[in-house]
């Protein structure tokens, strides 16, 4: 099971209202061609700092503006733009690590209290494919810990009807389901909506692009930066992705350019 990204929000840019509070400033703004949406929020937020419209707007184009913000470490016009996700086929190991991505993100995650887990499915580490004596055991471990949430689930399910218990019928399906969850594995797959600024995801793909450890982190960094360079390439244009031998991609930053 590979990652599956969905990108469901981007930056959008009303230029008109723009124009117009230009206009009430009596100023103006040279735009520079070719520059997308999400690249114009960051430079007239920039640009509003000082308010650099007209005479004393720098010449700068919009992909060195971006440039020389990223290079004196102003990043904080890059938080004007974001970007909402929706990620499936993870396993709840790489969410426990993406969570900790506090500052610039927002996260909406499948519960486990309120969604059964009968029909859960498992996402199989990639090195595991390097050892069928090791697969042998995972794939034998999740059976288990798959059959024993079923067999907790529904032997407590029978308790519903003695009296004494003071749940109502949402919370004891709560109590039940908390406790079945407890034996099902790191592997269990779970979907997640990330909303996160482009400030954060450089963080992001900095600290987590890279890792030669993480297969799975890679793969969803990777594919996280393919989306959003697409919309902001100033934004990330000092973010390369690599292929490793194994095929599995390689997140690297280098100096952006000048």
């Amino acid at each position: 099971m590979k990652p599956r990204i969905y990108l469901l929000s981007r930056p959008r840019f009303d230029v008109e209202a723009f124009l117009s509070f230009l206009k009430g400033e009596s100023t103006e703004w040279a735009r520079s061609p070719r520059a997308t949406e999400a690249e114009e929020i960051v430079e007239i937020a920039g640009r509003v700092c000082y308010m650099s419209f007209g005479d004393k707007q720098s010449p700068r184009r919009n992909g060195d503006y971006i440039h020389n913000l990223i290079r004196q470490e102003h990043e904080s016009v890059l938080e004007h733009v974001s970007w909402t996700f929706l990620l499936t086929g993870i396993s709840r190991a790489f969410t426990h690590q993406l969570v900790r991505h506090r500052v610039g993100f927002a996260f909406s995650q499948l519960s486990q209290q309120y969604h059964e887990e009968t029909s859960a499915t498992f996402v199989e580490p990639a090195h595991l494919q390097q050892s069928p004596q090791a697969l042998q055991a995972w794939r034998k471990a999740v059976a288990i810990s798959q059959e024993s949430y079923k067999v907790i689930l529904d032997s407590l399910a029978e308790l519903e009807s003695k009296p004494g218990l003071g749940l109502s019928k949402k919370e004891f399906k709560r109590a039940i389901r908390s406790a079945a969850r407890s034996v099902l594995p790191n592997a269990t797959e779970t979907k997640v909506v990330v909303t996160a600024n482009a400030r954060a995801l450089r963080h992001f793909f900095k600290i987590r692009g890279s890792i030669p450890g993480d297969i799975e982190m890679r793969e969803v960094a990777a594919e996280l930066f393919r989306l959003v360079q697409a919309d902001g390439p100033s934004l990330f244009d000092d973010f390369f992705l690599e292929e490793l031998p194994d095929g599995t991609p390689m997140l690297e930053q280098h100096e952006p350019n000048e």
